[in-house]
This record gives structure tokens, sequence and C-alpha cells, in this order.
């Protein structure tokens, strides 16, 4: 019960719709509307036959941590061929523990965790020089999620500059998948993600639109930076080109608005993790041909210091819950509220707040508190435990003034209530 379920309750109620050959309609974003709407991301559907068979938030949550696991493979592999068993085996632990996958792996769903392994296994192709295999691992980004074909056409960039004294043909066939990336991007959003929208536009140009100076929260942001480039790389992966890779994903969060993108937090830094990582291994591999003994000295340390440094840094991150003997113990409150939200039936409309989302969005329908429209709920299901609603029959009145709900129950800090017919 401790999952904060809003958005894993969002792709629940997507994949669920896609494993009963639907339309993926989500109903916490209003009744009836269509995800792609909101963001372009149809690869969720290939979780969909698992889902059919395991209909739980569980099976989301397993996928998602397989796939960011599944990137350890071509990080590994990549960074063993260039470096070394010893130096290799290093960068992908490090990887393994990065805090941008432990904060993503601990924040609830998200449909990026498709796009790690596809960055990961592309770059490892760039670095053996396989330049096809890199574009063809790239291009279904375009399906996770609008934004990524700009970075399918940042990974085509790479391709073009390393390819362009051994293979001139490969170097224009992928200037001409940069400009695909580039094209696909500004479909999806233009046209795409409009004509499913119920407004006919695409939500997040106010994310961007009118925002601050892109020199506002400067101090967040150059913390990011710092996070993302000093304990994964110590700097030197800023000598390797794949680092461009991650620079559409950092471009749009700095040039937001929206302040929580600025940070480490949530799961916006995932895609970046194989891209510095992969990029470090590349660093080391250029600096060892280098010149500069001490530039040599520092490039050979730094695996070392890189898994040192997410060892070390893992004792703050959500891994750590695991020395907790709490993690292994289900709270009292959790049991108490479990069995009052099992008094609703299954196939029930239910209105509720984030606690109790994920708890029900696998066999009800799920509206987002106070924004039914129009819908009326056979129950509502509200997390209390902070007192936010002092009466909750109250609160439940100017929801739907035209009918009547009483208490069904309370337990563990939820309370349940019933529409009288």
């Amino acid at each position: 019960m401790e999952t904060r379920s809003w958005d894993l309750g969002i792709f629940e109620q997507a994949v669920r719709a896609y494993a009963h050959l639907g339309a993926p309609l989500v109903d916490l974003k209003g009744p009836g509307t269509n995800i792609l709407g909101d963001h372009f991301s149809p690869v969720t559907a290939l979780l969909a036959p698992a889902y059919r068979l395991f209909p739980t938030p569980v099976t989301l949550l397993v996928a998602q941590a397989a796939l960011f696991a599944l990137a350890v493979l071509p990080v590994t592999r990549a960074a063993t061929r260039l470096l070394g068993r010893a130096s290799g085996l290093a960068i992908g632990v490090a990887y393994g523990l990065s805090w941008g996958i432990q904060q993503a792996v601990d924040f609830d769903f998200h449909e990026i965790c498709f796009a790690v392994p596809l960055i990961a296994f592309s770059l490892e192709a760039l670095l053996r020089r396989r330049w096809r295999a890199a574009l063809l691992w790239a291009a279904p980004l375009v399906l996770v999620k609008e934004d990524l074909g700009v970075t399918l056409a940042a990974i085509a960039l790479v391709v073009a500059w390393r390819a362009r004294g051994e293979a001139p043909r490969v170097r224009r066939y992928a200037l001409g998948v940069a400009a695909l990336g580039i094209l696909v991007t500004l479909v999806t959003v233009a046209v795409v993600i409009p004509a499913f929208n119920g407004s006919g536009g695409y939500d997040y140009w106010t994310k961007v639109e009118g925002g601050p100076s892109p020199f506002a929260g400067a101090d967040t942001k150059i913390r990011t930076l710092a996070w993302l480039l000093l304990p994964t790389s110590g700097l030197l992966a800023v000598r390797s080109p794949l680092l461009l890779a991650g620079a559409p994903t950092l471009g749009w969060r700095f040039l937001s608005g929206e302040e929580h993108y600025w940070s480490t937090d949530w799961h916006y830094s995932a895609v970046l993790m194989p891209v510095v990582f992969l990029a470090l291994a590349d660093a080391v591999d250029l600096s060892r041909r280098g010149r500069r003994p001490w530039l040599r000295a520092y490039a050979d340390r730094l695996p070392a210091c890189a898994v040192a440094a997410a060892l070390a840094l893992t004792t703050a991150q959500p891994l750590s819950a695991l020395t907790e003997s709490g993690a292994y113990r289900k709270p009292e409150r959790a049991v108490a509220a479990e069995k009052l939200l099992a008094r609703i039936p299954d196939g029930a409309t239910v209105e509720s707040d984030v606690g109790p989302l994920s708890r029900l969005t696998g066999r009800c329908r799920v509206l987002w508190v106070g924004d039914s429209r129009g819908v009326t709920p056979d129950w509502i299901a509200l997390d209390n435990d902070s007192g936010w609603v002092e009466d909750s029959l109250d609160y439940a009145r100017r929801l739907h003034p035209e009918d009547r709900y009483r208490v069904a129950g309370e337990a563990g800090g939820y309370v349940l209530m019933e529409r009288v017919r």
C-alpha cells in the first residue's frame, strides 16, 4: 500500500483495455479518455498478453523491473568488449545500481521502461560499429513516447559522425533516420495525439510555452547535471559523442516550466543511465589510447570508482529499504485497508483518490475523485489517513449533490462510502 499509484493506475487501465482488445481508455484521466491523446505510447500494448494471464498491477511492476534489468546485458557486454572483464562488469553493476534506475523502479510504472533497453542495445551496436543494427534498435523509440523521436535523431547523428570515414553510405542513411525521427515527433505531437485528444490539442505544450527563463532553477539543474555526470563517470563521459543521445531528454526537462522535471526525482532520468554508462565505457577506451599519461591513469580507475560510488549512494537510495525488517512485513493498516476495499464488488464504478487506485483498477472502473464528469459512482474510496476530509458524507454530497451515500466502513485510514439506491 506504499506505492504512489496514480501513474500505475493509469497504465493498468490502458493495458487492461489492450488485454481485452479494446481502445486504451483511461477513466482516471476523465471518463472515456483515450490515453493516446495524452502521451503516444502504443508500446505498452506489448504487456497485454502477460496482463491477460496475470491481471494485477504487479504484472506491470515486474515487467518494468525486467526491462530495466535487461539493459544490464548490452551495457556490460559493450563495456567488457572495450575495457576487459573486470572493468566491464564494474560498469554493468554501476548501471544496475544507478540512482536513475532505482528512482524509476521506486516510482510507479512508466512507459520509458521500454526505452531503456532499446537505447542500451542501440548504443552497444553503435560501439561495435554495427551501424544498421544501431539504427534499427533505436527506431522503435517513436512508439514509446512522443519526445523519443528526437532521441532517435540524436542517436542517428552519432552514427553518422562515427561512420563518416569508413561508411559514407551509412552516413547518408543515418542522416535520413535523424530527419525521420524529428518528422515523426512533429507529426505525432501536431496530428496524432490531437486526433485522440478530446480538446484537439497537445496538453503538454503548456509545460514549455510561457514558462520561466531557461535559467530559472539553475541551482537545481546544475545539481541534476552533477548527479548525472560525477558519480557515474567522474565527468569523463563528456569525452564521448554518445552523450549526445541524452541531450533531448535533458533539453525538454530543463526548458520546461515544471520544476519537478528539473530534479533527480522520479523516473525522468532512467533513459539517461544507459547513455551515460556506455559513454563512460567509450570515453575510457578513447582515453586509454590517448597521449596523456595522467588521463590514461584517471580513465583506468573510473570503472571501479563508478561501481564504488553506486554502492555508496545506494545506502540513501530506494534499494536500501531492503535492509529494513519492515520491508518484509505487511503492516496491519494495509491488511485492514485491503479487507475494506475487498467489499467493493468486481465491475463496480468507484471514485477514488490516489491511495486505493492500484488496488482497484484491475477489477473495477475507477474514476479520479472530483473528476467523474457526470458519471455517478457506486462507491467512493478515500485514503483519509491524514484527515484531509473532515466529514466524509458532506464531501460525498459536494461531489454528487443529487445522490446519497452512506459510510460502508472505515479501516486503516481508509473510508469507503456506498451509494444508496
